[in-house]
């Protein structure tokens, strides 16, 4: 009876979950974008970035996030998408103004630079043209 009442209610927990579970995106509809950082100050604008989630990014960008925000660490958008060669975002931030030459306060790098070290071939490729180097 215990293992009947347990797997009724862990069904239930499953079922509960995925009932609320929906697209990202869609619960986002309508608000504007508002940063909230986690200790070190990296936004769920950067968070998406890093983790290459384009509808994510796209959504921000239309929910007001600044497309030269930066991290605690100095890193613009442009190069966490640089680092990480998210090229879609890459091209995506370029579009939306994103300023090319920023240079990380705390290093010095630009975006072209993090494509570079992270052997970002196509990011580095896509900076190159865009700088028109």
């Amino acid at each position: 009876m215990k293992k009947l009442a347990f797997i009724t209610l862990l069904v239930s927990g499953v079922f509960a979950a995925n009932a609320g579970a929906g697209d990202f995106t869609n619960h986002l509809a309508g608000k504007k974008y508002e940063a909230v950082y986690d200790s070190e100050k990296i936004s769920p604008f950067h968070m998406a970035i890093v983790k290459g989630d384009f509808e994510t990014v796209k959504k921000l960008v239309s929910m007001g996030a600044e497309v030269n925000e930066r991290a605690s660490n100095g890193m613009t958008p442009l190069m966490f998408a640089a680092r990480y060669n998210r090229i879609d975002i890459l091209r995506f931030l370029i579009e939306a103004g994103a300023d090319l030459k920023a240079k990380n306060s705390k290093n010095g790098f630009t975006a072209l630079k993090y494509a570079e070290l992270s052997n970002a071939n196509e990011a580095y490729s896509i900076l190159e043209n865009a700088l028109g180097v």
